[in-house]
């Protein structure tokens, strides 16, 4: 028989955030960092410029920010180091990758770090404000998601609190990434449904990536290597050979709320 996935539901019902928009721009030309300041600033919001990256990382733990638009080449920290840490200490604030550093291995390097989109230098102001307004999108239904009513699941060994964002392995606690969890969580939450990884960048990575299909795969064979007993085999996340990845395989699991 299947494991059954049983949810636990916890109201964590909270107002809707509805403050002017804060942007964090992290590019050290000067000339650039203003005219994307000046676009940004038509998006409602206010607009804070740093040159450095070791500046801006300070400013971006410190405060609290609704995007930020941030280069790879700077001054004190490399802006791939910045979205490191900002992703190993928590921080789910939307990034933008904004670079001139075009090769597709810096382009998935950023994304594995826990880059939400990337643009590449020369670039339309158009489209940075719409690629912007796509990731304020995304995070406004995730915030809405946030406040829905809590879910733990259990199944087999694997249980994971949503509220918490923790998750564990035969009462052991396993340690994921912000973009881990989110991943791990879409697929509990679609128990059986066969996803293709377009559609998965799509509903987890966000606007603009396609063409980096093999980024889901190295994230579920990391996945696998933190919550499977053997990721050789695995019995949570499953590959369907020529289409895609589902979770928990066949057969059918139940799901009992």
């Amino acid at each position: 028989m299947a494991d059954s996935i049983h949810l636990a539901y916890v109201n964590t019902k909270s107002p809707q955030n509805r403050e002017k928009k804060r942007f964090l721009v992290v590019e050290d030309e000067q000339d650039l960092a203003e005219l994307v300041r000046m676009h940004l600033s038509e998006l409602d919001a206010d607009v804070t410029v740093s040159y450095r990256g070791d500046e801006a990382l300070q400013l971006a733990l410190s405060q609290v920010w609704h995007a930020i638009v941030l280069d790879l080449s700077l001054p004190g920290i490399d802006g791939l180091d910045i979205c490191r840490e900002l992703r190993s200490q928590g921080v789910v604030t939307p990034v933008l990758i904004l670079t001139s550093r075009s090769t597709e291995l810096d382009r998935v390097l950023g994304l594995e770090l826990g880059a939400d989109d990337y643009l590449t230098k020369p670039f339309s102001t158009l489209e940075l404000k719409a690629r912007i307004k796509a990731l304020l999108r995304r995070a406004e239904h995730n915030a809405v998601i946030d406040d829905s009513p809590a879910q733990t699941v259990s199944v087999g060994g694997l249980h994971i609190d949503q509220a918490q964002r923790s998750v564990s392995v035969n009462g052991e606690s396993v340690e994921l990434t912000a973009r881990e969890f989110e991943l791990i969580w879409y697929f509990v939450s679609h128990p059986g449904r066969v996803f293709r990884r377009s559609e998965l960048l799509d509903a987890v990575w966000g606007y603009g990536h396609d063409g980096y299909e093999h980024t889901v795969n190295s994230h579920i064979n990391r996945l696998r290597g933190k919550i499977e007993d053997n990721p050789a085999e695995p019995k949570y996340l499953k590959t369907v050979w020529g289409v895609g990845y589902k979770f928990c395989g066949e057969p059918c699991i139940e799901v009992t709320s």
